[in-house]
């Protein structure tokens, strides 16, 4: 399986990951095979790139947690939001807030509870890299980038040497961080063009306005509450809401304000496309030291994968291939099998990027040139506005 964007989908290849919809419902299935009404039908819900199996490649990549607990906690943190959503407005004492507060209390112990048991699992598991960029549509963007945040976060804590219990305020901090976007105009948020500078400045208070929310919630651990405050402020002062330096910065917030910005950059918004995965990490690197804690940064890229199994790649000497297998601390210098074709025929050929010392990746391809690669290869064994 690879990713693509839905503009490079074609009719014939296998939807290789399953879609869901806002309410995180069932929209398609894996394993359908796509057609253009399929395809239209996936734009027409706010989803612009797809899993999908075609001849180049017809692997699996294993998510980190298990699809169930993902889609429980993408469920719980749905139901957290439009609670506030529906409370917000309401006369306080009336008999409709009352039951929407006592919603609200059992909405934050189940992901109080979730978050524990997404800790337990990823401690628990085998393989602690980011293979996987977690597929939103515009409409449910916040329940599912504020999961992976959470995921991608506690892969960086465990690393870095939290204990269990900074573990468990890293992930219920980062699967909150952005509530403060439930008092938001949704019109804002959802807006396809440039925010306005007005527009911007009231995204931006969305930090100050979760906090506010959580810090009169007792059972929640202070450095909860600051990840939501602090997951846009950088280390250099450049972020907000208070341009806090270094210093003045919580740790776990650290944490999640790189988890933040690279899930962001890796999906797509209403008002940017994604990026591939190798691009984003590229510029995280790049601010490392500015915008993000340096050492922090050169664990973070360690545990993602920027070109998964599968993916297909544009070398620098012009050969392209599929990516074959991945080495352990070198995700840089993949096998892969590549294609060499004349008149006549066409040969694979296997290319081991650690031994090929003189040839690099250039970078992802969505599809090949001239359809060059033959039927049986998936066979063969800017941080600008991030809001």
């Amino acid at each position: 399986m690879r990713l693509v964007p839905i503009d490079y989908a074609k009719e014939g290849m296998y939807l290789a990951q399953t879609l869901n919809d806002r309410n995180n419902r069932i929209l398609l299935q894996k394993g359908i095979r796509l057609n253009q009404n399929l395809l239209e039908r996936i734009k027409e819900n706010g989803i612009y790139s797809i899993y999908i199996h075609d001849e180049y490649s017809d692997n699996e990549i294993e998510d980190i947690i298990s699809p169930k607990l993902r889609n429980s906690a993408i469920t719980t943190i749905k139901d957290t939001f439009d609670n506030l959503d529906q409370y917000f407005g309401q006369n306080n004492n009336s008999i409709k807030a009352k039951q929407l507060l006592q919603t609200r209390e059992k909405n934050l112990q189940s992901l109080n509870s979730i978050s524990k048991e997404v800790v337990e699992e990823i401690l628990t598991g085998e393989n602690m890299v980011i293979n996987l960029v977690d597929v939103k549509s515009i409409d449910n963007y916040t329940y599912r980038h504020s999961v992976n945040v959470a995921v991608l976060s506690l892969v960086l804590g465990i690393e870095l040497g939290l204990n269990k219990d900074e573990l468990y305020d890293l992930c219920i901090g980062a699967m909150l961080h952005d509530v403060g976007k439930s008092f938001i105009p949704k019109e804002i948020l959802l807006k396809r063009e440039a925010l306005t500078n007005q527009e911007y400045e009231i995204v931006k208070e969305h930090a100050k306005k979760g906090y506010d929310y959580l810090k009169e919630r007792y059972d929640l651990n202070t450095s909860v509450k600051l990840i939501a405050l602090q997951h846009h402020e950088r280390i250099d002062g450049s972020g907000y809401p208070y341009g806090y330096t270094e210093n003045k910065i919580n740790k776990l917030s650290k944490i999640v304000a790189i988890a933040d910005t690279y899930d962001a950059m890796v999906s797509d918004t209403p008002y940017r496309k994604a990026l591939p995965a190798n691009e984003a990490i590229e510029l995280i690197m790049g601010s490392a030291g500015g915008n993000f804690d340096f050492d922090m940064v050169r664990v973070f890229i360690k545990k993602i994968i920027p070109y998964p199994v599968g993916s297909l790649v544009q070398l620098s000497n012009g050969e392209i291939g599929v990516v074959e297998e991945i080495k352990p601390d070198f995700p840089l210098r993949p096998k892969v099998k590549v294609v060499k074709q004349n008149a006549v025929t066409v040969e694979m050929k296997n290319f081991d990027l650690m031994k090929e010392t003189n040839v690099v990746i250039d970078g992802i391809l969505y599809e090949v040139p001239n359809a060059c690669v033959p039927r049986q290869l998936g066979n063969e064994n800017s941080f600008n506005e991030i809001r």
